[in-house]
């Protein structure tokens, strides 16, 4: 069995590394950011978009293509930390697209690693 890469996205800290009105409609922010996804040329099996909050009536719940969109029932941090959790036990390869210190560090503890929204931004 081939393994997967998986891209886990904080959906909530990319969307925050613009400055484009995104406070004013969070739904709005995560619907730009999950269209995005779709279409951008990145090289990974799976995205995993993690949404939390108000920023959850933008997008379903469920896969489009490539992209799953996963609604954090409380803390988006603790169900990024599961998603990727989840794949690295499966033997997935993993990154968590994240500016989050303390959730880098308990990436890496799943087994998993990090790169800041900017990677991410400069290939949408």
């Amino acid at each position: 069995m081939r393994t997967k890469s998986v891209l886990v996205v904080d959906g909530a800290n990319v969307v925050g590394a613009r400055a484009d009105g995104w406070w004013k409609d969070r739904p709005g922010a995560a619907r730009r950011l999950h269209e995005e996804l779709l279409v951008a040329d990145i090289e990974y099996d799976v995205v995993v978009l993690v949404l939390e909050g108000q920023a959850k009536g933008g997008v379903r719940a469920g896969r489009d293509a490539h992209v799953r969109t996963v609604h954090a029932p409380k803390d988006g941090d603790a169900t990024i930390v599961a998603e990727a959790r989840a794949a690295s036990e499966r033997g997935d390869r993993v990154v968590v697209v994240t500016a989050d210190r303390a959730l880098d560090a308990r990436v890496h503890g799943a087994g998993a690693t990090c790169v800041g929204p900017s990677w991410l931004i400069s290939r949408l």
